[in-house]
């Protein structure tokens, strides 16, 4: 790996952790100066590296009711096309967060957000199950967070401690 990359993977992995840091501050971390800093970030957008800059936000905490299932989809491969057909078109859908190929039982693993649970249910009944290539859906519903994206979402209660076992 040459320094160029090096440079590129280091801002990465300072951008995933706070991406709210200025140039300077990445600057400073990186030992590049600001202007080359600049350079790299606009490059990585411009390639697609860096897709979007996102916050991740405790939605129980904040009081605002969102209900998130797991949908585990059995499809039936498209011919020449294989999985990417039916991923794509589940991923037009605004209530799907996310769509991942998975290994298993079930070959495509789809995260779906809305309002309540029947709203959910209903998105999966009514849009993603009667899909041409769906053989089979299960439907998981999140009951809590505790961590996302590496973030820890319950804060330690002060004093409280771990018992010790033995």
């Amino acid at each position: 790996m040459n320094m160029e990359d090096e440079h590129r993977n280091a801002i990465l992995k300072i951008l995933e952790n706070n991406a709210r840091l200025s140039d300077s501050e990445i600057a400073i971390q990186t030992g590049l100066n600001e202007s080359e800093v600049k350079r790299i970030i606009k490059e990585l957008e411009d390639r697609g590296i860096i897709r979007k800059y996102k916050a991740i936000i405790n939605y129980e905490k904040a009081g605002i009711e969102t209900v998130q299932a797991l949908l585990d989809i059995k499809v039936v491969p498209e011919r020449s096309k294989g999985y990417d057909s039916i991923a794509e078109r589940i991923s037009r859908f605004p209530e799907v967060k996310s769509v991942r190929l998975v290994s298993g039982e079930y070959d495509l693993s789809v995260l779906v957000e809305g309002k309540t649970m029947r709203d959910v249910a209903y998105f999966v009944a009514e849009k993603i199950a009667p899909l041409e290539h769906v053989r089979n859906t299960v439907t998981h519903f999140l009951l809590r967070t505790y961590k996302e994206n590496g973030e820890l979402f319950e804060e330690e209660e002060e004093g409280r401690r771990l018992p010790v076992t033995l």
